[in-house]
């Protein structure tokens, strides 16, 4: 039987909205405890949280602390997040191992989706998805973020999969899952540091409103799994891609190298990269979630008044 402690605890300020039916955006918690170096973890915690209230929002950050998963977390919480040593990544099947056994830790994408959507938490923004991983014909190494997705409808406001995964296959992937794919004014998947994977979408929108209308039809018709908004970095914000195409080849060969396996190969390539690319990677990883949480606020709004009048320069700023 399930206890109260076992159960999601909501901040008032996002059970107060939900109720309100205000405008909330879910946020992860790996970024803070796993992604970013200190005290710049923190303040993009802080960073994150503003745009949203900036543009009118609420934002509900999600995390596992002390076996009680949280949505909204409080000033000390963020802190205990960005500071506290030890803390686990907490993908969808660690919820349970952690809450049962009191663990504290970061909730991943596929993580913060099932709790978000748990909580009736429509949007969800990120930087870039897992995926499916090179050479998977051997390694059989697929990200559990696609297949959470396509049992979860929530909207995933993102800058596409990690360039350092096999994208192709990926989005073969997503279609096989039936999980939706919009690409938002841009008629290619983006590479999450880059633009254009060089790989094209289905489908596009051009407006916040234009993606609530989708998700407004697919509750209506009552289509299974998730959204995901494709949502590029501007031009003067990716990586260089001749930069990006070499420094990757060079990090792929040194992992086959050293002879690195599994689920350290992503820490490992990413890693490589922004030491390879002097920061640059890192740079236009942050303008990528940045424009995200612009651009699924935007969204949340749109949702909630479905009468409201386009607007053109929506998102991240770039011209539609």
């Amino acid at each position: 039987m399930v206890t109260l402690d076992q159960e999601p605890r909501l901040s008032d300020e996002v059970r107060d909205a939900l109720h309100d039916g205000a405008p909330v955006v879910a946020l992860e918690s790996t970024i803070i405890s796993h992604g970013l170096p200190r005290p710049l973890n923190l303040a993009l915690a802080h960073e994150l949280e503003s745009l949203v209230r900036a543009g009118g929002g609420v934002p509900a950050t999600i995390a596992v602390l002390d076996g009680v998963a949280r949505i909204g977390l409080g000033k000390g919480e963020l802190e205990r997040l960005a500071e506290e040593d030890g803390l686990r990544k907490l993908g969808v099947r660690d919820l349970g191992p952690a809450v049962g056994l009191g663990v504290s830790g970061a909730t991943t994408v596929s993580g913060t989706a099932f709790l978000a959507a748990a909580a009736g938490i429509g949007v969800f923004a990120t930087g870039g998805l897992g995926g499916v991983h090179r050479d998977w014909v051997t390694t059989q190494d697929e990200s559990a973020d696609l297949g959470l997705l396509a049992r979860t409808r929530i909207a995933v406001v993102c800058a596409g999969v990690k360039s350092i995964l096999d994208v192709p296959a990926t989005l073969q992937r997503l279609e096989t899952l039936s999980v939706g794919v919009l690409g938002y004014r841009t008629d290619e998947f983006p590479g999450f540091y880059l633009r254009s994977s060089g790989q094209p979408v289905d489908w596009r929108a051009d407006s916040p409103e234009q993606v609530a209308a989708v998700i407004r039809a697919r509750e209506a018709l009552g289509t299974p799994g998730a959204l995901i908004v494709a949502n590029p970095v501007a031009e003067s914000e990716q990586l260089d891609p001749a930069r990006h195409g070499q420094v990757l080849a060079d990090a792929l060969a040194a992992a086959d190298q050293a002879g690195v396996t599994g689920q350290a190969v992503t820490p490992f390539l990413l890693a490589y990269l922004v030491e390879h690319t002097g920061g640059a990677s890192l740079e236009a990883n942050l303008a990528a979630v940045r424009g995200n949480v612009r651009l699924a606020v935007e969204i949340a709004q749109a949702l909630r008044d479905p009468g409201g009048a386009p607007r053109p320069e929506a998102g991240s700023g770039r011209p539609a």
